[in-house]
């Protein structure tokens, strides 16, 4: 017993292609490598051992050197179906798509009821970008061979996607998703496509699909965009009460306040705003939200400190000035109207404010000044500020005219 054992191991040791094989089939893939390469430098043209090499490497997930292999088995025997099917897969695997279309045709022909090959193939032409029809096509044929691979019919609505056949991609994707769960978030991905060319009903459809905030909120803002304010107020509050983040609040408050409810929009914003204090866009939602409410000096208090964070912020500034206004903190306002026009917004309604500030305030030419000013560049837009200034400026015209 133990000279056959001493006679094996001479054996092994005398023929590294045998020991190289039982140690693949162990699994002990470093070693395989190892002994298969001393395998090869005996006899380059051992097509066993470069094969099997190709495959310790590839479990080895050492693409570079498992490609060079495969390809040195191809040169050998061309067309052999294995190794063109594994080169393909590595190449792949290896980000190198375009290189992998060729061996997988190989091996799509060299067995042509295989399923395997085909769906490797289709995989390619999309990952090399190839024409979306040539894709199609590819897993089409697939999906003839194996009508339950969700993957396929996954990649099969992508192609269709990127061809706007939008029916049959919709019901590609949801195959894949009923063949496979593990697919349903890529419902996102396609709604995503959907609601950019304009296809919103089948987007919001998609979206609804899917149990997360993120989608949702989606739902909720094609619905605010379509004006279904109900039902995106109905989308926000299950989206704020899954996942109360300051987004989240932010929009459902802001459906709130459209919706003439400013009363719910108040909390929302206060909550929102401790958890991120130096988020500007809420502090301007908030602001509207005092000024609504008629509260204009809290309003005012949180335009100025987006002007402070954000000093070329022109709504802010505008909404600063209307405050102002509404406080009659005139000096203050129109200060706030110069550095509108600093940064390039010098509107005609601003001329009219401007008059309003400085009549009040009895300086009378200035003020008469800046009515025709607004009249000459309104243009009929304002038809009650103009009928105003008219009637002021006639006034302060006889006025001044007696000094």
């Amino acid at each position: 017993m133990l000279a056959t054992l001493i006679l094996a191991t001479l054996l092994m040791q005398q023929d590294p292609a045998a020991a190289g094989l039982k140690a693949l089939e162990g699994e002990k893939y470093a070693e395989a490598a190892a002994l298969l390469e001393k395998a090869i430098a005996a006899d380059p043209k051992d097509l066993s051992s470069q094969f099997n090499l190709a495959l310790a490497h590839t479990f080895l997930n050492q693409d570079a050197p498992a490609i060079a292999a495969y390809r040195r088995v191809l040169a050998l025997q061309p067309g052999l179906y294995e190794a063109s099917l594994n080169l393909g897969m590595v190449l792949l695997r290896a980000k190198q798509p375009a290189e992998a279309v060729a061996p997988l045709q190989d091996a799509a022909k060299a067995k042509p009821k295989e399923a395997r090959p085909r769906v490797y193939l289709a995989d390619a032409l999309q990952a090399s970008g190839a024409e979306p029809a040539a894709v199609e096509a590819a897993y089409r044929e697939a999906l003839t061979l194996d009508d339950k691979s969700a993957a396929s019919q996954l990649g099969l609505g992508r192609a269709l996607a990127k061809q706007a056949k939008w029916p049959e991609a919709i019901t590609a994707y949801q195959s894949a998703v009923a063949l496979d769960p593990q697919f349903k978030d890529t419902a996102g991905e396609l709604a995503a496509q959907l609601e950019a060319a304009g296809r919103k009903a089948d987007a919001i459809a998609l979206y609804q699909t899917l149990d997360s905030p993120a989608a949702r909120e989606r739902v909720a803002m094609l619905q605010l965009d379509a004006g279904e304010l109900a039902a995106a107020i109905t989308s926000l509050e299950a989206a704020v009460k899954a996942s109360p983040t300051v987004a989240n609040r932010l929009a459902l408050a802001s459906a709130y306040l459209r919706n003439k409810e400013p009363e719910k929009s108040q909390p929302l914003l206060e909550a929102a705003l401790g958890q991120e204090p130096n988020n500007l866009e809420l502090r301007m939602t908030y602001g509207r939200l005092q000024r609504d409410l008629r509260k204009f000096d809290a309003a005012a208090q949180q335009f100025y400190f987006v002007t402070k964070q954000e000093p070329k912020n022109v709504q802010a500034w505008r909404e600063l000035s209307a405050m102002l206004i509404s406080l009659k903190q005139d000096e203050n306002a129109l200060a706030c109207f110069a550095r509108l026009k600093e940064l390039g917004d010098d509107a005609p309604a601003h001329d009219f404010f401007r008059a309003v500030i400085l009549d009040r305030n009895h300086q009378f030419q200035p003020a008469l000044d800046a009515y025709r000013r607004f009249l000459s560049r309104s243009e009929g837009k304002f038809p009650d500020e103009e009928f105003k200034s008219r009637q002021r400026a006639r006034i302060l015209e006889k006025e001044l005219s007696k000094r």
